[in-house]
Formats: structure tokens, sequence, C-alpha cells
């Protein structure tokens, strides 16, 4: 799993990985949050913090989630997850830097510019 690829290049400079399971794409979060969290690990290898499962959109949403996308924190990435896999970085202070689409790869170039670019600058 390239999400696991990127925790592990980068997890020992501080950088890390956290999964929020949804199912409001669709059925690929099913079962209970400690099935999912079990499948991800033996399944991909996951080490990373996988959280409970939570709505990423609309009224329900996750407090963290309305941050995330929320256009006065995030002027330019801001609006609804579109799909599974939206990836977002945050700096070392929680300011979201970059917001990426579920189709780009976390190991993607474009993705590893924004984390390499995060990771130095020391706060």
């Amino acid at each position: 799993m390239q999400l696991q690829e990127i925790q592990d290049q980068y997890g020992d400079r501080g950088f890390s990985v956290i999964g929020f399971p949804c199912d409001q794409f669709g059925d690929f979060a099913t079962g209970s949050d400690k099935s999912s969290k079990e499948y991800c690990r033996t399944r991909y290898g996951v080490t990373f913090d996988l959280f409970s499962r939570i709505e990423v959109n609309g009224e329900n949403a996750s407090p963290f989630f309305k941050y995330l996308t929320s256009k006065e924190i995030n002027p330019i990435g801001s609006g609804d997850i579109e799909w599974n896999f939206a990836k977002f970085i945050l700096d070392r202070r929680g300011k979201v830097i970059a917001r990426f689409r579920p189709s780009v790869v976390p190991t993607s170039d474009e993705m590893r510019q924004v984390v390499e670019q995060a990771l130095g600058e020391h706060i």
C-alpha cells in the first residue's frame, strides 16, 4: 500500500499518515472498526494509525474534516471530500498546506515534494 510506503519513508522525520475509514462513498468500509483495522494491518501491512469510522461530508461530518475542508482554513482546497483516499498534508503546526484528489498516488513526485518541503520547515 502506497500510504504505508510514504509512512515508512518519512516516519522517522516526523511525518505521520493517519487514516479515517468512511463509508459515505459506497460500501468500502464495512464491518466493525476493529475488523477494518485488522484487515488493513493483515492485508496491506499498515502500521500507521487508523481511526474509527467517521463521516467526512455533510451535517454529521467529523469536526476534523470540517476543519480540513473549511474555506477559511484551506481556501484553495476547500469543499467536500469527493471520494475515498482524499489526502491532506498538514505542517507541523496543523495548518493545511496541500490537498490531493483521490487519484493522486501518495508516492507521486508531486506529493513527495510537498511532504519533503513540509518536513524541511523547522518551527
